[in-house]
């Protein structure tokens, strides 16, 4: 019998042709043929069984680290535990059977792990702590991989959509409310709401990285008895050499920190699907007015030769609508009980790396998608031109209203849009017959009037609003960059 691939086997791999299949991956994510769809390499190696396994020793190395300086434990024990808290040097499948022989996520673990530390020094492994201490400091770290490149993946988005923005802030456009023509804007100020919203989830990505980003470490009920009277110097210096905030009490039912980390990746997964449907619209030939990048060899349908469809777009709201769907399982975890709960606990250990596999995906499609994105003015004129006049009742009301009053002058362009889109009627000859309730507006200011360019409002000031403040926002150093130089657990 030959040897099953391992589980990590990248997903670029190709397992022998005469492997047996040990059926190794049954998740989307992890599918060799369309994982990369809904996550990302950057999302396998945060989550990857092997690397979290790393956390939990560099959390373990940490708090021996600690408790060596403090003299909980002795130094040199300290030092060993933090030597052999490697993976390689642990015996996985022997973990694995413990975990199924004690039924108990991490015993296991500590077992292996404790046997691998040399001249006694397992005995200190995990002095005081308790099972959520760790898993919950390492699930934190794992977070704050997330936030570092979920910020990264942003930051590059905004780069490009302020070029693009600010290249189109006087481009004139439709537009639509509730799917129809409405009022002219300028293209670019379509662009910056999108630029805008993403600097707003930059801002919260900085905010709650104190809230969220906290060490656990409180022992059995929260009360830190096990460490003794240094237990509060204890949690600092643990903390600080995570770069993890020191929170003022445990939180190992208190899950608000999780919650608000999942919001905030279903949000910016919100996000991207709203771009990524509005690209997917503007794309479809009846529209034209975006053109989505294509290469040779894609293929859209299996029957139909011609079609080039937006994956990308259609991927990046799958997305979207996945992470929205993990809110449900986070807040779920809000109401534990008493001093502690796994079903809490259990739940996060889904749903968290799915929000984040979803939310990164999301990110990486549609910064793909938009850095090969091309404006089509053209076709954004011919569309401004076939409902030109429709689109210059408002100018024509207010314009009227200086005369006649605005609530008249509503009713009367109301009844004079309506007969003329009835009769199929010019709407510029109907109102250079008409009238016009006395009011003095002659052919020269109907021209004007009907002209959607003299319509654009403020949109390229606001454009140039939203480049500024996002351009900005880059400026400042990202989070991850500043934190580089934080602690580690060696």
């Amino acid at each position: 019998m030959t040897t099953a691939p391992s589980p990590e086997t990248p997903l670029t791999g190709q397992a022998p042709a005469d492997t047996e299949c040990a059926h190794l991956r049954s998740h989307i994510t992890d599918s060799r043929f369309y994982g990369h769809r809904y996550s990302t390499q950057t999302s396998h190696r945060i989550f990857c069984d092997r690397c979290r396994y790393q956390r939990w020793l560099d959390v373990e190395a940490a708090l021996a680290l600690s408790q060596g300086e403090l003299g909980i434990i002795p130094a040199a024990a300290a030092r060993m535990i933090a030597e052999a808290a490697r993976v390689d040097r642990l015996d996985l499948p022997a973990i694995q059977a413990e975990i199924r022989r004690t039924s108990h996520s991490l015993v296991g673990f500590l077992r292996v792990f404790q046997a691998s530390c040399e001249g006694g020094a397992g005995e200190y492994v995990h002095y005081g702590a308790t099972t959520q201490d760790i898993q919950d400091t390492a699930q934190v770290l794992e977070m704050r991989d997330v936030l570092d490149e979920l910020e990264r993946l942003l930051r590059a988005l905004a780069g490009q959509l302020a070029e693009l923005a600010e290249a189109n802030g006087a481009t004139v456009a439709l537009g639509r409310t509730h799917a129809q023509p409405a009022l002219p804007m300028g293209f670019g100020v379509k662009i910056a709401s999108w630029l805008d919203e993403i600097v707003r989830h930059l801002e919260r990505i900085e905010q709650l990285r104190p809230r969220v980003l906290a060490a656990q470490l409180f022992g059995g009920v929260g009360t830190m008895a096990g460490f003794g009277e240094q237990a509060l110097p204890l949690l600092d210096a643990f903390a600080a050499r995570l770069g993890l905030a020191a929170p003022a009490v445990g939180w190992h039912v208190s899950r608000d920190r999780v919650v608000e980390f999942v919001s905030c990746l279903a949000m910016v997964a919100g996000t991207m699907g709203r771009i990524g449907d509005e690209v997917r619209t503007l794309s479809r030939p009846e529209f034209g007015e975006l053109a989505i990048d294509w290469r040779h060899g894609q293929v859209g349908s299996s029957t139909m030769p011609h079609k080039r469809n937006p994956e990308a777009c259609e991927q990046a709201v799958v997305m979207a609508r996945l992470a929205a769907a993990q809110m449900a399982n986070a807040l779920a975890c809000m109401g534990g009980d008493h001093e502690r709960d796994s079903r809490s606990l259990r739940i996060e250990w889904a749903c968290v790396p799915d929000a984040s596999h979803y939310a990164l995906s999301a990110c990486e499609i549609v910064t793909h998608l938009v850095g090969g994105l091309a404006v089509r003015p053209e076709r954004i004129r011919t569309n401004v031109s076939a409902v030109a006049e429709q689109i210059a009742t408002e100018k024509l009301m207010l314009a009227l209203g200086k005369h006649i009053g605005k609530q008249t002058a509503h009713e009367y362009v109301y009844e004079l849009v309506q007969a003329a889109r009835e009769n199929g009627s010019s709407m510029r000859e109907v109102t250079g017959r008409d009238g016009l309730a006395g009011a003095p507006l002659d052919a020269a200011a109907l021209d004007e009037i009907f002209d959607p360019a003299t319509y654009l409002g403020q949109s390229v000031a606001l454009t140039g609003r939203a480049v500024a403040g996002a351009r900005a926002a880059l400026a400042r150093p990202a989070q991850a960059d500043a934190q580089a130089d934080g602690g580690d657990a060696r």
